[in-house]
């Protein structure tokens, strides 16, 4: 027969094993409703168990089966936690004959589910043996200097007590696929380190697991023991059991049970931040029974090493744990020293491959890439970033087979199928990403671990639990070595550390830009008032030197003439600065008029501009491509373009001159990573006399020039100020790349206007 559908291997996954309605026979078991004690449920076993049959209990009340006092413990349970209590001794007296019981007793919507096995006659629930039983065990898991040992311990002393021919710890990775890494048996064959798939305990059985510490079952061949009725009356509906010690068994569990020759098994569940971190599986070739009171030593056991688990894991990286706390300190350090993320977590170099045993690692900001050891190219980690962001979970991304999940890593897996990601800020676009390669591994399965499909006698297809326990082996690749759990702490408290450091360098820097703000604002409004304010005696000064030249000429000698046309030219330049200052100081006091400007047409005025203004000058004008829309105010911007112009004639002795004005494309622009988006470079470019290197930084500075007062058509050296002042208030830089001798290139950038 040709099989053409396609199947659900996860159908395990959706068997509703904690409503089966049936119960196994060791025991049995009442529901009853807690606000009348009215019996309304009883499993089908009652005669062989408690000695009466279902039909007798039904409709009954409890009070009549049990004495006040028990029944008074019964109670207590419905306001307190049962788990505390139980278990109970429960005695029903037939006659002159007494019937001893341990009473599992537990409430679930308004009802009381109390389950009844049977005590032995000569056994006795005594404190000192509990004691005794189990406080040898609990001073070796405390004393355990790290998880295997303890493991190993646990499983010899669980075995003791029990009688089991193989007891194992069973421990899930993050995947959910589990390794035996402690056994004690007397068997041939043994589990020690053999895995099993995350389909051999569903997801629903796991669940049960975290909410039942034991389960037994006794004989994986008994009959299940019916409900009568099979639904409870009061909802129709069946009764769930997932708090049940006699639940039965899953059928695809018990044939997985008998595939691997085990008749009785026991599992005791180990959790870890209320999460099931593995199982102690006890195994038995024949029928077991253990009583309570052997089970709830060792129950106790298993939850003792629970709380020790995160003990001991962490004691086994205790040494990696002080190198990450050197490596941390080391970090914060750089990082409060640096200007900005980026450059800090730059320095740290390779100690940040270190931090988590990593081969390589990126730096992401904004877009700018900084790659460390062996990482994949820019261009993908730019893609794959993209992919994981929508991944991130509390700001963390992990996994050890990225291309299984992310297929175009295929062609990288040798140096990144592990993949660990941190964000440190969403807004301002910092991650890092650490990368392991590729190790191909040998893994042993205990059986094959793909579930095999049948096909049944009726013709349906069948899902069936593997019937091979012996070793199988598989290579693995495209896997890293997975992120420990001490690797993953390490980097989140490695974010909080640098979110501190960056709130606080944050604060910082607000307070240092209010007290900026205020002082420029401070100096604006006094070059304003002082510019405005001096202009009057200014000009009373410049008007009477002038009277005095006009009305006293013929009296004063050659000497005196020529010291008051020296003092009207000094008036006249101190007025010329004064209007330069008080330009400069409204430059920053007026309301930006921000619109779309066509900056091709006004570069194309200001020229024509220019060429009225100097008839003689012969300039060559290039523009190599048109100009772009942008963003800003129109006067101010004519006003930049018209200096920077202005300058690039004048200081310009060439025989054959040339200015070109253009802007540099969006893909040249990589290299400046801190341009805002919407942001272009352009740049006005000459061929004339060049600016010496060390002057560079001083040209910017208002009444600074580099020439003698009448050199080259003179002026107040405030033209380049002004044309800063303009870009930075426009949101933007500028800046100067120049050969002495050669020419001069100012770079500046505005936005650009952006067709949503």
């Amino acid at each position: 027969m040709v099989i053409n559908e396609t199947f659900d291997l996860t159908n395990c996954d959706r068997e509703p094993i904690h409503i089966p309605g049936l119960i196994q026979p060791h025991g049995a078991l009442l529901v009853v409703q807690a606000s009348t004690f009215q019996i309304i449920q009883v499993s089908s076993n009652t005669l062989e168990i408690l000695y009466v049959p279902p039909d007798q209990l039904l409709g009954t009340s409890l009070l009549d089966l049990l004495d006040s006092q028990q029944i008074q413990q019964i109670q207590q349970c419905i306001t307190r936690d049962f788990e505390s209590i139980n278990p109970l001794n429960i005695t029903i007296t037939y006659g002159n004959k007494y019937y001893h019981f341990y009473g599992i007793v537990h409430r679930h919507n308004g009802l009381i589910i109390l389950e009844l096995e049977p005590k032995p006659s000569e056994q006795t629930t005594d404190f000192l043996d509990f004691y005794q039983q189990v406080r040898g065990i609990i001073t070796q898991i405390q004393k355990a200097t790290s998880l295997l040992p303890m493991c190993q311990s646990v499983v010899k002393k669980i075995r003791e007590i029990t009688g089991f021919e193989r007891v194992m710890i069973y421990r899930f990775d993050t995947d959910g696929a589990g390794s035996v890494i402690a056994e004690d048996t007397d068997q041939e064959l043994s589990y020690f380190g053999l895995r099993y798939p995350v389909s051999d305990i569903p997801k629903q059985a796991r669940q049960l697991y975290t909410l039942n510490w034991l389960r037994l079952i006794p004989d994986v061949n008994y009959q299940p023991v019916a409900l009568i009725p099979d639904h409870n009356p009061l909802t129709n509906q069946p009764l769930d059991l997932s708090l049940s010690v006699l639940r039965s068994v899953s059928p695809l569990h018990i044939e997985y049970l008998q595939n691997m020759g085990v008749t009785a098994s026991m599992s005791i569940s180990l959790i870890q931040d209320q999460k099931l971190w593995g199982l102690i599986a006890c195994h038995h070739t024949s029928p077991k029974h253990i009583p309570y009171n052997l089970r709830t030593a060792c129950e106790f056991i298993g939850q003792v090493m629970s709380v020790e688990l995160a003990n001991k894991e962490a004691s086994e990286h205790s040494d990696y744990k002080m190198q990450v706390k050197l490596l941390q300190a080391e970090f914060i350090e750089a990082l409060s020293q640096a200007n900005t993320f980026l450059e800090g977590i730059e320095s740290i170099g390779n100690k940040l491959l270190n931090l988590v045993n990593a081969t390589g690692a990126v730096i992401s900001s904004g877009n700018r890439y900084i790659r460390i050891g062996q990482t994949p190219l820019e261009l993908e980690c730019h893609a794959l970033l993209n992919w994981i962001k929508p991944n991130l979970h509390h700001n963390v991304f992990t996994t050890q087979s990225l291309s299984k999940d992310y297929p175009a890593a295929e062609s990288y897996k040798d140096i990144a199928s592990g993949v660990l990601a941190l964000e440190i800020s969403q807004v301002h676009h910092n991650y890092i990403l650490w990368f392991r390669p590729e190790e191909i591994q040998t893994v042993n399965w205990g059986g094959n671990p793909n579930k095999p499909v049948e096909i049944v006698s009726d013709g349906n297809v069948r899902i069936s639990p593997r019937k091979s326990f012996a070793l199988w082996q598989e290579t693995v690749q495209g896997c890293a070595l997975p992120w420990k759990r001490c690797e993953l702490q390490a980097i989140v408290e490695l974010r909080s550390l640098i979110v501190g450091v960056i709130l606080r360098q944050a604060d910082e820097l607000a307070l240092m830009n209010f007290e900026l703000q205020r002082s420029n604002e401070e100096l604006d409004s006094f070059a304003y008032i002082a510019s405005h304010d001096l202009k009057e005696p200014l000009r009373g000064i410049h008007n009477y030197a002038n009277f005095l030249m006009e009305d006293y000429t013929e009296i004063l000698n050659d000497d005196g003439v020529e010291k008051l046309e020296t003092l009207v030219r000094l008036t006249q330049r101190m007025e010329d600065l004064i209007n330069s200052l008080l330009h400069f100081s409204q430059l920053g006091r007026a309301d930006l008029l921000t619109q779309n400007l066509n900056l091709h047409e006004l570069v194309q005025q200001v020229i024509a501009t220019l060429n009225m203004a100097r008839p003689d000058s012969k300039v060559e004008f290039r523009i190599p491509q048109t100009l772009p829309m942008i963003q800003g105010d129109r006067t101010q911007i004519n006003e930049l373009f018209t200096n920077l112009l202005t300058n690039a004639i004048k200081y310009n002795n060439k025989p054959e001159k040339w200015v070109e004005i253009g802007y540099i494309e969006q893909h040249e622009q990589q290299k400046h990573s801190s341009l805002p988006l919407y942001s272009r470079i352009f740049y006005i470019r000459d061929n004339g006399i060049g600016i010496a290197q060390e002057h560079l930084e001083k040209i910017f500075q208002i009444f600074r020039r580099l020439h003698g007062r009448d050199e080259f058509g003179g002026g107040t050296g405030a033209g380049l100020t002004i044309a800063r002042k303009i870009v930075e208030r426009h949101g933007g830089r500028i800046w100067v790349e120049s050969v002495l001798n050669h020419g001069t290139t100012f770079y500046f950038t505005l936005s650009i206007t952006v067709n949503k």
